[in-house]
């Protein structure tokens, strides 16, 4: 048994004892894969719950169903609210605490009904980053098992392409809300622009990309190979972002970060109360 199928192993043998597990879903790579090993451990006693709000991509909440239709997982939608918090809205560096919040008070409904704990996508690579999400899980005492059987995300990728799931290949595609940059108030009108903007670059053959808000300024990151494609297309980019109302265009000549919002963090500012 090689070191991935080791680690699989490993993760049914966590999830098994469970009987039932509301797994928290997007689509993602992490929480697809943790869905299928759930289903293929408890059958219908494994739920993934996708929560839609106006922070998730249209093309990410499709994708998401209908991965779980592919593999006949059981799946449900629910409404999260997090724009009506307050916290959430100012967008400062514990924006993700509240979202989390949210979803946690949104699915332990659920979870209380079927008698079952809640899991997250957590990986161990994602321990090191700056995640207050992180805090709202421990908080409400919410599984993380792949955390628990040691998996990071080459694992994880790895074991994706084993079992032909389409996500193995997945770029990484946080909710909308983490391309605003910190202090930029989290609005409706906001993501719905973010969402409207990395769709025109999409649609001109990038895959890995993110259009970062700031205000009145789009900073477009694509990976540094890909700048000099991108800017052939300039004037056209620039036309449309500035439709969607950004009075300023730019590209970032660092190239693709994922997180480089988090740059601008000298040190954790975050603390749970």
């Amino acid at each position: 048994m090689d070191e991935p199928a080791r680690l699989q192993a490993a993760l049914d043998e966590i999830l098994r004892p469970l009987g039932r597990l509301v797994t928290a879903y997007s689509g993602g790579v992490d929480s697809a894969f943790l869905a299928s090993r759930a289903h293929a451990v408890m059958g219908r006693g494994a739920l993934a719950v996708t929560a839609v709000s106006a922070s998730l991509a249209r093309r990410e909440r499709e994708a998401a169903a209908e991965l779980a239709r592919r593999f006949g997982w059981n799946h449900l939608e629910v409404d999260a609210n997090e724009l009506q918090r307050e916290e959430y809205v100012r967008n400062s560096s514990d924006r993700c605490f509240w979202c989390k919040t949210e979803l946690f008070d949104v699915i332990e409904p659920i979870a209380r009904d079927l008698d079952a704990p809640i899991a997250l996508g957590t990986n161990v690579d994602d321990l090191g980053d700056h995640r207050p999400g992180l805090e709202a899980a421990r908080n409400r005492k919410a599984r993380a098992p792949l955390v628990e059987a040691g998996l990071d995300k080459a694992a994880i990728r790895e074991l994706s392409r084993r079992a032909g799931l389409p996500t193995a290949e997945k770029p990484a595609s946080p909710c909308l809300a983490s391309r605003l940059a910190y202090g930029v108030a989290v609005t409706e009108e906001r993501l719905e622009r973010v969402d409207e903007a990395e769709e025109v670059i999409r649609g001109l053959g990038f895959d890995v990309l993110r259009v970062r808000d700031h205000g009145d300024l789009a900073r477009i990151e694509v990976p540094e190979e890909d700048i000099d494609r991108l800017l052939a297309d300039r004037a056209r980019i620039a036309a449309e972002l500035a439709a969607l109302g950004f009075r300023y265009v730019t590209v970032d000549l660092a190239g693709f970060r994922s997180g480089s919002l988090n740059e601008v963090l000298v040190e954790p500012t975050f603390r749970a109360t």
